[in-house]
């Protein structure tokens, strides 16, 4: 089977093959539900808690099931396509969502409600990846930048708009839109994918699941999420409900990686990738951006709701700036990518975003909102080349049967990394409102300071592995393996 690899020296005019990028719109249009679900749903748990009757720590398990069952779903993907082919595991995983939309849509107390987002978890975990690894597979290693800044799209508005979107669905038709948006979007996103997207053969190789990965991967992946959502909720790292999940997750982990090395079988996520020294970097800066990235989405609605007394609405149309820098720059860094490699892209985006996140870290209760709106566009045009490059990178001189397990292991390592950055950014914040002067406007402020010194740090660090990621001169190199 034909390697998968980019070509750095490639003309920046030649066009995407218009079948592929038919493909991508199709697949991105499936995508856009369950990634504006997942933000839409965080502004409804005050509603959904009075309309249920139920308690806040009840409700938030709507979202905190979710991104579990979303979890343990994620490494399935990569068998699943292998075995079935990418085309049916995507119209599986829009059918499963679709159903758990639905499903939703007709809950009727809170219990129900939770078991439903349980379904739509699922189908969510199995989609996102399929998704990158159909176009990736498409590609055959050719335009693969620009493809990836096609299918970052709902992952960049996702974030931005939903909220917005949430706060008017809530504020004229009530909660249960929220999921009924979702029936129309997959219904179409079903049929223009069974008639747009051709059919794949699956591996020749009838690879079967690997049951005892599975069990040690698939909950490691999601424990591990929980007990860092903990820490935001105000649980100390030595507290129980921290530190058991914590334990358990790495404890299951570490068993994985020894199971994953020594196993005879095709393990479910293959760990001999990471012998390549690119694979490695790249996953690590996902990891970083992941912390940078997520944990300034917590950090940017908060400061203008806590600190500046702004409505959910009104706070989500003052980061639309973000979005609009995002939109501005994804095509170009796509097609950069592809032509000079992803490291002076990275490290230029890093320190872009570093400039921009400075006017948040010295911003206080009536900060100038233009100086604001222009830093967000800034830093918004620089966060396409925090993901997008590292994606390219990750894939080069890939087969086609390893690129589920690319997708797989960046999927992983930017959620942990999303979900450690948000903890520690939300337990900063914690801290420096602990005291007696919590409620003082000034020091609300300064709380939020430093928190955003704290990002800028995650973004520091960054630099580090992104200094290992590939110029064009080593973009053909081949993990072993």
């Amino acid at each position: 089977m034909s390697d998968i690899t980019t070509n750095p020296k490639k003309s920046p005019k030649e066009k995407i093959d218009p079948a592929i990028l038919k493909v991508a719109l199709i697949l991105v249009f499936g995508a856009l539900a369950p990634l504006f679900d997942s933000t839409m749903i965080n502004v409804a748990i005050k509603t959904l808690t009075s309309d249920l009757h139920s308690s806040v720590a009840v409700i938030q398990w709507v979202v905190t099931g979710y991104v579990l069952t979303m979890g343990m779903a994620i490494p399935v993907s990569g068998w699943a396509v292998n075995r079935f082919g990418g085309k049916k595991v995507y119209l599986f995983s829009l059918a499963l969502f679709m159903a758990g939309s639905v499903l939703c849509s007709l809950s009727w107390n809170p219990g129900s409600l939770i078991g439903f987002r349980l379904l739509q978890g699922i189908g969510a975990g199995i989609l996102i990846p399929t998704m990158q690894t159909v176009l990736v597979q498409n590609t055959g290693g050719r335009n693969i930048g620009r493809i990836i800044s096609i299918i970052s799209i709902p992952t960049l508005l996702g974030p931005i708009l939903g909220p917005v979107l949430g706060g008017v669905i809530l504020d004229s038709l009530g909660w249960r839109f929220i999921f009924y948006v979702n029936i129309p979007i997959t219904l179409v996103a079903g049929l223009l994918a069974w008639r747009g997207i051709p059919a794949d053969e699956p591996s020749t190789r009838k690879q079967s699941l690997d049951l005892t990965g599975l069990l040690l991967l698939s909950p490691a992946f999601a424990i591990l999420i929980y007990g860092i959502s903990q820490i935001s909720t105000g649980a100390g790292l030595t507290s129980s409900q921290v530190a058991i999940p914590l334990a358990i997750g790495l404890i299951l982990m570490a068993a994985f990686i020894v199971y994953a090395l020594r196993t005879h079988i095709e393990p479910l996520l293959d760990l001999r990738l990471f012998q390549s020294r690119i694979f490695s970097a790249s996953n690590l800066t996902v990891f970083l951006a992941g912390m940078v990235m997520n944990g300034a989405l917590l950090l940017l609605p908060l400061y203008y709701q806590q600190v500046r007394g702004e409505s959910v609405l009104y706070t989500g149309l003052m980061l639309i700036p973000q979005g609009i820098g995002m939109l501005l720059t994804r095509s170009w860094i796509g097609n950069l990518s592809d032509r000079i490699g992803s490291r002076i892209i990275v490290v230029l985006s890093l320190l872009v975003t570093i400039a921009a996140t400075l006017p948040f870290a010295f911003a206080g209760t009536d900060t100038n909102l233009i100086l604001l709106a222009v830093a967000l566009v800034v830093r918004g045009s620089a966060l396409n080349g925090l993901l997008i490059p590292v994606m390219v990178s990750a894939y080069i001189g890939l087969r086609k049967d390893q690129i589920p397990h690319a997708s797989i292991s960046m999927k992983i390592c930017q959620t942990i990394g999303g979900a450690f950055g948000a903890a520690i950014l939300a337990t900063v914040i914690q801290h420096q409102l602990s005291g007696p002067s919590a409620h003082n406007p000034g020091a609300v402020a300064s709380a939020y300071d430093t928190a955003f010194w704290w990002s800028i740090g995650f973004a520091v660090i960054a630099l580090l592995p992104a200094l290992m990621l590939p110029s064009r001169h080593s973009s053909s190199l081949t993990p072993k393996g």
